[in-house]
């Protein structure tokens, strides 16, 4: 069995839940990837991190921006293993303090990547790369660990953002079935 492989099959049984699950988009969805599962593993969270790097591109990428809450972990990680800075971007900015939408450093006309860890529609992807680009980023790509291959990937592309996901739902589902 390949790393790759292997990581799925371990995501997999590591996090995937059965039940009744209203998603973030507001379908109802009878199986869920509990990234916290994963994203709580210290070992796990490293060996997605590995992976994700690979994604990186070597030029091109002024910041890796983590969206609240689970995209925070991996961007963390990713930093850590590409000497790319790190971005955390909340979900709407705060109303004190700096009232930053992201913090780490300025976004004004710098390239961002965009870091999430389940991508259903692309909502919350779509919110950050909306806000930031309000704010002068310049946003062309997303990574994740997994696209549940609803319809994310699509609206993503319509607003110029190209996602690539490590692993695809029905991936994770083919290694947990080994």
């Amino acid at each position: 069995m390949s790393n790759h492989a292997e990581l799925a099959s371990d995501i997999y049984h590591r996090s995937h839940l059965t039940g009744e699950f209203t998603l973030r988009s507001g379908v109802v969805a009878n199986e869920y990837f509990d990234k916290y599962l994963f994203e709580s593993d210290p070992v796990l969270l490293r060996r997605i991190g590995e992976e994700l790097a690979a994604q990186v591109p070597a030029h091109g990428v002024d910041m890796l921006a983590g969206l609240e809450l689970g995209g925070i972990p991996l961007v963390t990680m990713l930093s850590q293993l590409t000497g790319v800075p790190a971005l955390f971007v909340r979900k709407e900015a705060k109303t004190y303090g700096t009232c930053r939408l992201a913090e780490g450093g300025d976004i004004d006309g710098r390239e961002l990547l965009i870091v999430e860890d389940v991508v259903t529609s692309g909502g919350a992807i779509l919110d950050g790369v909306a806000e930031l680009r309000k704010r002068g980023a310049i946003v062309k790509r997303a990574l994740c660990v997994i696209d549940r291959e609803t319809g994310g990937v699509q609206n993503l592309t319509d607003v110029g953002v190209e996602l690539t996901a490590l692993f695809t739902m029905t991936e994770l589902k083919a290694a947990g079935d080994k």
